[in-house]
């Protein structure tokens, strides 16, 4: 696929069939991840691949936002150490997760982590240093329905392209 496709193909996916993820697949998208740009090269950045249904649906009741979280077979929580970029560094990484997901045919959905009031719950939950923090929740797996076809509604790109000068 090229980047070009994932980019522009890419839907936030919410219903999930139950088949599980293969860890050889979480270990690709977690390795692309990586290869995000960090500030400094830093790479503040540690991901926790949760398979297990109970924490998953536990993650659920916490993320008002990510319900779906329990019915996806895998959650990637994405969290940084505090560092001045850790923000930007954790976004650009998962970004590379939802990409990363729909180049190997599976749907994803980013859920929103950074000052939420659930991060420490989450956190404590994965066993996860104080020091961390949690940047995101991507559900991960294959997609139940077919996402909607054709490209979703985007503003014109000579409304918001600015040559040398707003």
């Amino acid at each position: 696929m090229h980047v070009h496709e994932a980019l522009t193909g890419r839907r936030s996916i919410r219903t999930f069939s139950p088949n599980p993820v293969d860890p050889a697949s979480i270990e690709k998208i977690i390795d692309a991840a990586r290869f995000a740009p960090t500030a400094r090269n830093i790479q503040p950045w540690e991901f926790v691949a949760v398979t297990d249904q109970k924490a998953r649906e536990r993650i659920a009741s916490l993320a008002e936002n990510g319900r779906f979280i329990s019915q996806a077979p895998c959650c990637i929580a994405v969290f940084c150490q505090d560092t001045k970029y850790y923000l930007e560094d954790g976004c650009a990484a998962t970004v590379n997760i939802l990409t990363a997901s729909y180049a190997l045919g599976l749907g994803s959905c980013w859920v929103a982590g950074d000052k939420k009031p659930y991060c420490s719950q989450v956190a404590e939950l994965l066993n996860v240093p104080p020091s961390y923090k949690l940047v995101s929740l991507v559900a991960v797996g294959y997609p139940a329905e077919q996402a909607a076809s054709g490209a979703p509604d985007k503003r014109p790109l000579q409304e918001m392209l600015h040559w040398e000068k707003f």
